[in-house]
């Protein structure tokens, strides 16, 4: 008994309780004979402060992409009459998809279900966690409270579908945006999130292409592919605005979608870095390729621009900094930063491509080019971390076994996953919303503007 008193007491001194954290893991006291086999297994899991602060600013920096960031992005792009229907959508879905995370979406997404599909019903609600329960980091040993990775998961889940309205901007109802979120969060992203990013996930296990786990660092299959491809989709099946090709659709403010880009390349630094879970070099690499996949970009988009149209635009610049952001952002824990220039670099000129041939060749109105840059862009980084994560190109390099070939089919095959489902469940979604509420406001309402039409308010004065 005095043992069992001494081995407390200097357990007491080090922080941790080691007959209560056994207890509460096997349901009985240890036995004197068994606290330091005790001891041992709570020391086995550390929570850093530092690694805690880091993902609490991680999180609040990613909310600050979408509030005010992605708002004032996409409000200045649109014309003065809709800046508000913007806003209004991207505050909504935001506060929508944060109760919907806490109540069942963070359970469907990592509730330690062993399907390969989706996480099950076992934390709905967030059942059985508490202030003191843990979530493991990439590094053995190292935790951090679930609670910070459930808000930091929370915001990734706030901000893609909130992306797609970006696509069917200035012509859709407000309850139509809100009704295809609840739905589109539900049904496609949180069995996407399950399969790329949790440990039994279809994609994480690499059960998709041999064994080979696909890379995904922050999100380039999970938010920008999949909200890119429900962005394309949505643009078919609303349609074009009333008016395009006649009326003057240029942005109302570019002064203002560069200060929403500005928002969203610092906040990017919680989105990438963050990504990491801890403070340490990953995040740091995860950071300066933020740096320099996005640097790479935004150049790369003024040169094509000055060289084909004889003028750089600020549209372009701001256009070529969400390229790159989108980009590195599957990559930015595996590339060199070398690599990511050249990454950013490529992702532009293609994202350039698309926005500037292919949307006009096809006749398709994605008002912001929500698939352009995004889908294109996540689609471009993700099969490129697959290259540029080759230690030749500067990159981390590859799991035993696996070589540049095989990790590229596996990107690629995450990436033909998340495009067909997400394509044709998106497609379905958007015909049930339309048979419930109707996509389109009228003719007359979309002409007035969706501020005053749909919220009563108008964003200036005269």
């Amino acid at each position: 008994m005095r043992f069992l008193k001494t081995s407390l007491a200097t357990l007491a001194l080090s922080g941790l309780s080691t007959v209560a954290a056994f207890a509460q893991d096997t349901g009985v006291a240890p036995a004197p004979e068994q606290v330091p086999a005790a001891a041992a297994a709570v020391a086995a899991e550390v929570m850093d402060k530092g690694d805690v602060a880091w993902m609490m600013i991680s999180t609040v920096l990613v909310l600050f992409m979408i509030l005010p960031g992605l708002g004032l992005f996409y409000g200045g792009l649109v014309r003065a009459k809709n800046m508000l229907s913007v806003l209004m959508q991207t505050v909504t879905i935001a506060a929508v998809v944060m109760i919907i995370y806490v109540t069942y979406g963070y359970s469907f997404a990592f509730g330690g279900s062993t399907s390969a599909f989706w996480g099950g019903t076992g934390k709905l609600l967030l059942a059985g966690i508490t202030k003191d329960t843990m979530s493991a980091t990439f590094t053995k040993g190292i935790v951090i409270p679930e609670y910070v990775f459930i808000a930091f998961q929370m915001t990734f889940a706030c901000i893609t579908p909130a992306l797609i309205v970006g696509a069917f901007a200035e012509r859709i109802k407000f309850g139509a945006v809100v009704l295809f979120s609840i739905l589109w969060v539900t049904i496609v992203y949180f069995p996407i999130a399950h399969m790329v990013w949790d440990a039994n996930g279809l994609i994480f296990l690499g059960k998709h292409a041999g064994g080979v786990a696909a890379l995904d660092f922050a999100g380039g299959t999970v938010v920008h592919i999949n909200a890119g491809i429900a962005a394309l989709v949505g643009a078919f099946i609303v349609g074009k605005r009333t008016g395009l090709g006649r009326d003057n659709m240029a942005p109302h403010s570019m002064t203002l979608t560069m200060v929403g880009a500005s928002i969203l390349f610092v906040g990017w630094f919680g989105f990438n870095a963050g990504s990491n879970l801890e403070a340490n070099g990953g995040a740091a690499l995860a950071m300066i390729n933020t740096f320099t996949a996005t640097a790479g970009a935004t150049v790369a988009w003024v040169l094509i621009e000055a060289l084909l149209r004889g003028k750089a635009s600020m549209l372009g610049a701001v256009s070529g900094i969400i390229a790159g952001l989108v980009a590195v952002t599957p990559a930015a824990g595996a590339v060199g930063p070398i690599g990511a220039i050249f990454l950013g670099a490529i992702a532009s000129a293609l994202c350039y491509f698309f926005v500037a041939v292919v949307k006009p060749k096809f006749g398709y109105d994605d008002s912001l080019d929500v698939f352009g840059i995004h889908g294109v862009g996540g689609i471009v980084g993700a099969i490129g971390t697959g290259i540029f994560a080759s230690t030749s190109l500067g990159g981390g390099g590859y799991l035993e076994g696996v070589t540049m070939g095989s990790q590229v089919y596996s990107q690629i095959v995450a990436v033909l996953i998340t495009v067909v489902y997400g394509g044709i469940v998106s497609a379905i979604l958007y015909k049930i919303v339309d048979v419930v509420i109707g996509l389109r406001p009228t003719v007359e309402a979309e002409r007035e503007g969706l501020d005053l039409t749909s919220h009563g308010e108008a964003a200036y004065h005269a």
